[in-house]
């Protein structure tokens, strides 16, 4: 994101503001609205039409992300990311950046495991001259020497930053226990090591083989028609090459549990990360799993873990536990913090109320509860364009269908007791693996012990 003038942004943020609040007031409406649109050249694109303000939100995504990586010089894909729009075609840096923000266009990319994924946000009147500066940075990035050392600079810089903080550490360390022999297993931001040996004829290498047509997906919402935006798709995506060049990536599941990895690390506090294999996204228990998640631990303060964990024993401020899938493989992670010497009953109580999901399943009183809440935080979850166009992206990405807004009701309310109580022992049966980052020995002594540098290692 770029800065802009003050008046734009105030216009800009009013025009987003009375976009949301026409998406959430009626959502059932703005489902019906969502129309696939093919281009003359043959590009598609999910589009939800709305003039009420005149601002266009597009979201897209390239197949591919941090998988593509050379298993020696992780981050390439990030790298490469966050340097599309630092130059392209006949302007520089600066150049671009200027056009950037003469017109108040907001432009940004980055890398996941799975995805190039990017986002561009404009006021109607400054479309053409949006969707051009996109052309450019996905059709010709530049990879001047100037931005290159100065991204690179940067991503260390961050790097540095993470060595010493908990959850990076924690997310890091989880990664790689969980996917030791695949590409999930690497850091997409790269490493301290690797990030240093990238080089210019990597990142157009990435470019060239991972920014193409066939693995592309769009969706765009706002002041814009099908017609228009079919133009607008030829001239920006249609000079990319037809077909991406990826390299296979193979399906994969977590590592069976139980496994331990600590961290030592000189904190106040211990950070606990845990986690094991979960469900793809087509599978048939992902949503009765994505219920009896939401009660287990889905981040509401009437979970089953928040209640145990912080209401009941006062060990931790926060726990909460996600369902994570990928293109190959999918996991379920939590995590809380707490005080170095009550880290050892946090993570017990944590297994203990875990084990009890997979033995019991919940309550017919909590499926009802979380069906109500997963109904009707729905809407409210998409109050921008913005994130709109986000989520039409991942459902096209998830191959759940254009209609997909409209049906979810009717798929969660179809979830029976049964359904949860059986996704349940499937995900959480199996023990977790676990990684603390802290002061490795509090835990047991009570009392604080000097950290070495950071080094996960496994029990």
């Amino acid at each position: 994101m770029r800065l802009v003038s003050p008046r734009l942004v105030r216009l800009a943020l009013a025009c987003t503001m009375a976009l949301a609040a026409a998406v959430v007031s009626d959502g059932a409406e703005a489902m019906t609205k969502i129309q696939r649109v093919v281009s003359p050249g043959g590009l598609q694109a999910w589009l939800v039409q709305d003039a009420t303000v005149p601002l266009v939100a597009m979201a897209f995504a390239f197949r591919g992300g941090a998988t593509q990586d050379p298993a020696d010089k992780p981050g390439v894909a990030s790298m490469t990311a966050n340097l599309l729009d630092e130059g392209a075609g006949d302007l520089d840096s600066k150049a671009f950046h200027a056009r950037l923000e003469r017109n108040a266009i907001e432009m940004n990319f980055s890398a996941s495991r799975d995805r190039l994924q990017g986002q561009l946000r404009m006021l109607n009147e400054h479309r053409d001259e949006a969707f051009g500066l996109l052309k450019l940075a996905v059709t010709a990035p530049r990879f001047d020497a100037e931005p290159v050392e100065r991204i690179r600079a940067q991503m260390l810089s961050g790097l540095r930053r993470e060595s010493t903080e908990p959850n990076a550490l924690a997310g890091r360390a989880f990664w790689a226990a969980a996917f030791p022999d695949h590409p999930y297993g690497r850091p997409p931001g790269g490493t301290l090591e690797s990030l240093p040996k990238v080089t210019v004829a990597d990142l157009s290498g990435y470019a060239k083989n991972v920014l193409a047509r066939d693995n592309l997906t769009i969706a765009v919402v706002g002041d814009i028609d099908a017609a228009t935006l079919g133009r607008l798709l030829d001239d920006t995506f249609g000079s990319l090459p037809a077909k991406a060049k990826l390299t296979p990536v193979a399906d994969v599941a977590a590592v069976a549990p139980p496994k331990q990895v600590s961290v030592a690390l000189d904190v106040p506090q211990t950070v606990m990360l845990f986690g094991g294999p979960g469900l793809k996204r087509n599978d048939p228990d992902f949503m009765a799993a994505y219920i009896a998640n939401h009660i287990l631990g889905g981040g509401s303060m009437s979970s089953r873990l928040y209640y145990e964990v912080r209401e009941k024993k006062g060990l931790a401020y926060s726990v909460s536990q996600s369902l994570i899938w990928l293109d190959h493989t999918g996991v379920f992670a939590g995590s809380t913090a707490t005080r170095a010497d009550r880290a050892a009953a946090t993570l017990a109580t944590v297994e203990a109320e875990i084990r009890r999901m997979a033995e019991q399943g919940p309550t017919a009183e909590e499926l009802d509860k979380a069906k109500s809440y997963l109904n009707g935080s729905q809407m409210l979850a998409l109050d921008t364009s913005t994130k709109l166009a986000g989520a039409l992206v991942q459902y096209q990405l998830d191959g759940l269908g254009i209609d997909y807004l409209e049906k979810r009701p009717g798929i969660i309310n179809a979830v029976t007791l049964e359904d949860t109580r059986r996704a349940a022992k499937r995900l959480w049966s199996h023990g977790l693996i676990t990684v603390t980052v802290g002061r490795a020995q509090a835990a047991s002594t009570g009392q604080p012990a000097p950290a070495p540098a950071p080094k996960a290692h496994a029990d």
